[in-house]
């Protein structure tokens, strides 16, 4: 269930907004039936409808294409909006429902934490708060998180439990054990998920430590004209979002967190894209140059 949730998410078929204006209590809420234009005849279909009730008539329902936990459409490009919008569904602007944030260098974003955990006051005791080895291999984010050691001395992404629901985000600094400041996230934007600043800020610093996270490109069996892309650590919100536009999540592949099916034609595109905005290492056919 926690799985199906973290893709439902961030693609918008749920939303996870603070509980009454409280930062450290989240629901998760039913998204509004709405679409967003892949490209021209091709649509996006986010949302729930209460109870149980088709998303869309039965005139559109039969063109629905179900690919992992995504739904698309393709209808004639200038006839869509209309019919979509008659059927109740609320058009979301593709800038919009990407909402992710401007480049920027790796030292830059750590930077910017490290300010915020400068500006903190004492944490005081932190109890049961695990953080994510950056020493650990990126190529396996499970084992990435552990317990605090007493060698540990520096920043990082943790979580810390709380007394209702799910385990906090947060960026914390250590020394020799012993939390010494800490901010909880998000920061940036408090409507966003704390996991979004918490990964790219993790993505940023194993960058910088010179062991970037990676994404395998390989051949798709059956598709020659298309790509799977293989991802080892989870991606923001934006991130997902950016992957859904382009490709289409397929079953994952051994040893990977998620699979994406994506035409040649876009890999180019998509392998910018995770380089400057999470400093990704991109290989071709498997293997890490």
């Amino acid at each position: 269930m926690a799985a199906q949730l973290d893709l439902l998410v961030p693609i918008g078929d749920l939303i996870e907004l603070p509980h009454q204006g409280d930062r450290k209590s989240r629901q998760i809420y039913l998204a509004p039936p709405s679409f967003v234009e892949k490209a021209p005849g091709h649509y996006l279909l986010l949302g729930v409808r209460p109870n149980g009730a088709p998303l869309v008539n039965e005139s559109l329902s039969a063109g629905i294409q179900h690919e992992g936990h995504t739904r698309s459409l393709e209808l004639d490009a200038q006839l869509a909006p209309a019919r979509l919008r008659a059927a109740g569904l609320h058009e979301i602007p593709l800038d919009h429902w990407l909402k992710r944030p401007r480049a920027a260098q790796a030292a830059a974003v750590v930077t910017v934490m490290r300010q915020r955990l400068d500006g903190a006051g004492e944490s005081g005791e932190v109890g049961g708060l695990k953080i994510i080895d950056p020493a650990a291999s990126v190529l396996y984010y499970r084992g990435r998180w552990r317990p605090l050691e007493s060698s540990d001395s520096g920043d990082f992404v943790a979580r810390r439990p709380q007394a209702y629901g799910a385990d906090l985000w947060c960026f914390v600094r250590v020394e020799h054990g012993i939390p010494r400041a800490l901010v909880d996230l998000p920061v940036d934007d408090l409507a966003a998920a704390g996991c979004d600043e918490a990964w790219r800020t993790q993505a940023a610093i194993d960058a910088l430590m010179g062991a970037p996270q990676v994404m395998h490109i390989q051949p798709a069996p059956g598709t020659p004209s298309s790509r799977r892309l293989d991802l080892f650590s989870p991606v923001p919100g934006w991130a997902q979002r950016y992957l859904e536009l382009v490709g289409i999540p397929v079953s994952q592949a051994r040893g990977a967190l998620v699979s994406y099916r994506v035409p040649m034609s876009a890999i180019g595109q998509v392998a910018a894209f995770f380089t400057d905005m999470l400093w990704m290492h991109v290989s071709e056919e498997g293997g890490v140059a």
